[in-house]
């Protein structure tokens, strides 16, 4: 079973790093086997012909999925969590979401407009996930794998409203909380993320038994 983490909107892989060298050390053989996608045009990747767009940046990350495997995302990398369960079902068979939108309208909820200081930060990058706006609220409810949602305590981007909304949505959540977290708590708490994350692992694979 392959854990694949997916980065937010930063594309950074290294931001995984904290986390996967604390759960090294404390799950089963059955989780050893880790993979990071990274998001051509993005971080120090470089750009790749067939991505050029959200769209195409999607089918390429969901092409990296090519086994059974758990997916961790992280923010906006949610988005491609949520679609590749959604696609490939037979091969996703759980979730862990980090303050995430998992695609749904986040209008209702009071967050921070995080875009126009991306673009301040990231001005080399693609606006891709500025620009992209999806609502997967109905296909949510479908998702029958268990998930994990984890969040922040004082996370403007993503608050805690957000997590309970999804959990409201997806038949086999459960909602987890970082304590002091804001929107990067998984890179600054790593020891009480890789918890909640290996928690989780041992309850799936105590039911997958």
């Amino acid at each position: 079973m392959q854990l694949i983490f997916l980065p937010g909107a930063s594309g950074s892989t290294s931001f995984w790093q904290p986390v996967q060298q604390r759960l090294v050390s404390c799950v089963s053989d059955r989780f050893k086997s880790q993979k990071v996608i990274a998001y051509p045009s993005f971080g120090h990747v470089s750009a790749h012909a067939d991505v050029y767009d959200f769209a195409s940046l999607t089918e390429y990350v969901l092409g990296q999925i090519q086994q059974e495997c758990i997916i961790i995302a992280q923010s906006m990398g949610g988005i491609f969590a949520v679609q590749a369960t959604l696609q490939k079902p037979d091969l996703v068979k759980g979730l862990v979401l980090l303050a995430t939108s998992g695609g749904i309208n986040l209008k209702p909820f009071q967050v921070q407009d995080w875009r126009s200081a991306y673009q301040q930060q990231y001005l080399n990058y693609p606006d891709w996930f500025c620009t992209a706006r999806l609502d997967y609220s109905l296909q949510l409810q479908t998702i029958s794998q268990p998930v994990l949602l984890l969040w922040g305590e004082q996370d403007p981007i993503s608050p805690i409203t957000v997590g309970s909304y999804l959990q409201s949505l997806l038949p086999q959540s459960k909602l987890r909380i970082v304590l002091g977290g804001d929107h990067l708590f998984a890179e600054k708490y790593p020891d009480q993320s890789a918890k909640f994350i290996a928690e989780y692992l041992a309850e799936w694979e105590a039911e997958a038994c």
